[in-house]
């Protein structure tokens, strides 16, 4: 199917009308109509929310030009495992198995292996053969290519305490020690911090990939001091519920 008559079926399906769906969108009911027509294609904010709103990929809505897998895991990926942002927008790369809430399942690929040997075991695919073949597959996959650029696991892992390390090193008052960092996706943990002047301004990229930990301050009450790293620098900041009121404790360089 192509985009205008995908549109024209979730639209008729949820029972909108053109004008009740721009509505939603922010849109005129013309734009509507030239989606329909297939005059024009959404832009990418707008297909964004369009996905959302109807609970499918873009990718579906585009009428499903790539075939996508898991970046992580390697399953075909569908509407329905998907994995989604805490805002509600799909993340087509991984399933939801593999990320959910702005984090990662697994950063290390032999849990990943030894969880798939278990689970994916039948008469016609043994343990030795699952682990062979995601052996050879999952070093392909993006998620997993980080691992290549550092100098494969070990050095991971090595660069993962050198940097709790560094952040224990800060002896930031209030802050209990640090343990682990997990991998976690930028736009989950880019948080919006007001300067003195009054501007607001964020200091991560969404896209990216950082490591990072959330950790209970030691004075009590319901803020938290939220660590986020990378190759390049250090970002220690305390938030309320759900992220509220960020302030930056500090943002040093490596």
């Amino acid at each position: 199917m192509q985009t205008k008559d995908i549109i024209l079926e979730l639209r008729t399906k949820k029972g909108l009308s053109q004008e009740e769906l721009a509505e939603k969108l922010f849109v005129t009911r013309q734009a509507v109509s030239r989606w329909e027509t297939g005059e024009t294609v959404p832009n990418t904010e707008t297909l964004k929310l369009l996905s959302k709103l109807f609970d499918v990929s873009i990718n579906t809505l585009l009428g499903s030009p790539r075939s996508l897998i898991c970046q992580c895991c390697g399953m075909p990926l569908e509407d329905g495992n998907i994995s989604k942002e805490t805002d509600g927008f799909f993340n087509e790369e991984f399933c939801k198995w593999c990320y959910a809430d702005g984090e990662y399942t697994y950063d290390n690929m032999d849990d990943l292996i030894d969880y798939c040997a278990e689970h994916m075991e039948n008469e016609n695919f043994r343990p030795e053969q699952i682990r062979a073949y995601m052996r050879e597959m999952l070093p392909k996959l993006n998620y997993w290519k980080r691992y290549a650029e550092l100098g494969g696991e070990e050095k991971f892992n090595q660069f993962k305490q050198k940097l709790i390390d560094e952040f224990n090193a800060l002896q930031v008052e209030g802050m209990p020690k640090v343990t682990k960092l997990s991998a976690l996706v930028g736009g989950y943990v880019n948080l919006e911090y007001r300067l003195p002047n009054g501007n607001l301004v964020k200091f991560l990229d969404d896209s990216a990939t950082y490591l990072g930990c959330e950790l209970e301050s030691e004075f009590g009450g319901d803020r938290c001091f939220g660590l986020v790293a990378n190759m390049e620098f250090l970002l220690v900041c305390t938030y309320g519920e759900n992220g509220e009121n960020p302030e930056l404790v500090l943002y040093k360089k490596r």
